[in-house]
């Protein structure tokens, strides 16, 4: 029996954009089912990379910087080492970039951006593209035409110590620290909150334990909240996600992978960034946006909320 051909994907980050990039994983699996596939991630990742079952191995990258030469030196001889007949870049950055010369001579085929390689994607100029039609353009100059959405129904982890009662709402209210004007108020979110508890529905805090004083606000509103903030896996979210009855939360990575599971979602978005191009992408997605998400009113989240939610009887 000859030896597989090896594939090697790259996709380091962000949490969003990794999961957005799962369907094109799916895709790649499929069009090489029997390849040895590796996977060049970041630790965050890992474990997510290793549930879905697509790899037949994860490398984690250390991101070394220039001056780092042992650790340069490592990677180079295990990209070399590697054997790789196809590279499919969906990180598509400068570092990724650097890997592309970094990986010498003969070069495998390489699906990206950078100059050189054999299928250079360069999107187009004249076009507001979401990530995941952008990578769907870039697999097809390697002949891969049907890339699915990213499906996590694979995530099943074992949620019995946190006993969420009754019918409960994912509510994500957190974000990238140094880009505040990318959430709305913790005070509405706390509204948000109570108004489920009336309609019947257990609200569940998802955040990071950097959150926790904010969570504890909305908590403070409304005891009913479940505050999961700062015990949860990524894993551990994407199940949540397959039982909530609906996610409401920023332009964060968690929106990213809770939507993919199959969870209803209502997404809120500012001028800070653009849903075009990075809305989270399931089969029931809503989007609210406003220029500041100081002015998206309670009302028009709750009637968004209730396109979703039947009230309890």
């Amino acid at each position: 029996m000859s030896n597989p051909e090896e594939i090697l994907i790259i996709k380091l980050s962000a949490l969003g954009d990794f999961i957005l990039s799962l369907g094109a994983c799916q895709a790649i699996r499929k069009h090489h089912p029997d390849a040895r596939i590796t996977l060049l991630t970041t630790p965050p990742y890992r474990p997510l990379a290793e549930a879905s079952g697509l790899f037949d191995q994860v490398w984690c990258d250390s991101r070394p910087r220039v001056w780092q030469l042992s650790a340069l030196l490592a990677l180079r001889n295990k990209l070399r080492a590697g054997q790789f007949l196809r590279v499919y870049d969906l990180q598509r950055n400068s570092r990724s970039g650097f890997y592309f010369r970094l990986i010498g001579q003969p070069k495998p085929e390489w699906i990206g951006k950078v100059a050189g390689c054999s299928h250079r994607y360069l999107k187009p100029i004249d076009q507001v593209l979401h990530i995941s039609t952008r990578e769907a353009q870039q697999l097809a100059l390697a002949g891969i035409t049907d890339v699915p959405p990213a499906d996590l129904t694979f995530a099943n982890e074992d949620l019995s110590d946190f006993s969420i009662p009754g019918d409960y709402v994912l509510l994500v209210p957190g974000g990238a620290p140094h880009r505040p004007a990318k959430r709305w108020p913790m005070a509405r979110y706390a509204e948000l909150a109570a108004w489920l508890v009336e309609r019947g529905y257990t609200p569940v805090l998802l955040g990071t334990a950097a959150e926790q004083d904010s969570l504890e606000v909305i908590a403070a509103v409304c005891p009913r909240a479940f505050n999961l903030c700062g015990r949860t896996s990524l894993l551990q979210i994407a199940t949540l996600a397959k039982s909530a009855k609906l996610a409401v939360g920023n332009d964060t990575g968690p929106m990213h992978l809770i939507a993919p599971a199959g969870c209803p979602l209502v997404s809120l978005f500012s001028d800070e960034s653009d849903p075009t191009k990075v809305s989270p992408r399931g089969a029931k997605v809503k989007i609210l946006r406003r220029p500041s998400l100081e002015d998206l009113e309670l009302s028009a989240v709750t009637d968004a909320c209730a396109e979703f939610l039947p009230a309890q009887t």
